[in-house]
């Protein structure tokens, strides 16, 4: 089967459609969990969102360069490295943003975000398997995803 390359729109919508849903999950899962205002979660969820999606398109330019699909089939232990590399690049932002927006300890800090990768890493490796298997599907149709942006 033929790969095609992702283009730039493509790994915009990819990012803004794995933050979204994300997002609309852990905001008020957060604030309920840690008993703060939803609000406070839900704007540092946002602005982690935004740090996500720009070392989301980063990172998977950079796993693509290295790694390339067409190279590497994309195994659960590939994917499990790369949910990985992912969310440890985004934790190391991520620790200091939560302890000052949440005025906590770096240390109580660095527990949300280990509660956060245990639920996100799954969801990491859910939403782009899901997503290359449609996209996979939609290219055998013939469509050709973001191909004016190449």
């Amino acid at each position: 089967m033929t790969r095609h390359h992702r283009s730039l729109l493509e790994r915009f919508i990819h990012a803004v459609g794995f933050e979204a849903l994300l997002l609309a999950l852990c905001a008020p899962l957060g604030a309920w969990l840690l008993g703060r205002p939803m609000t406070q979660v839900g704007m540092l969820s946002a602005i982690i969102s935004l740090t996500a999606m720009l070392w989301n398109m980063i990172y998977n330019a950079a796993f693509d360069r290295l790694w390339p699909a067409a190279r590497l089939a994309r195994t659960f232990r590939v994917r499990a490295f790369h949910a990985c590399g992912f969310e440890g690049g985004l934790a190391l932002v991520c620790v200091p943003l939560t302890a000052f927006a949440l005025n906590m300890p770096l240390a109580e800090a660095f527990m949300v975000e280990a509660g956060l990768i245990l639920f996100i890493l799954p969801y990491t490796m859910a939403y782009n398997w899901i997503y290359d298997s449609v996209r996979e599907r939609w290219l055998a149709r013939g469509s050709n995803f973001g191909a004016a942006d190449r």
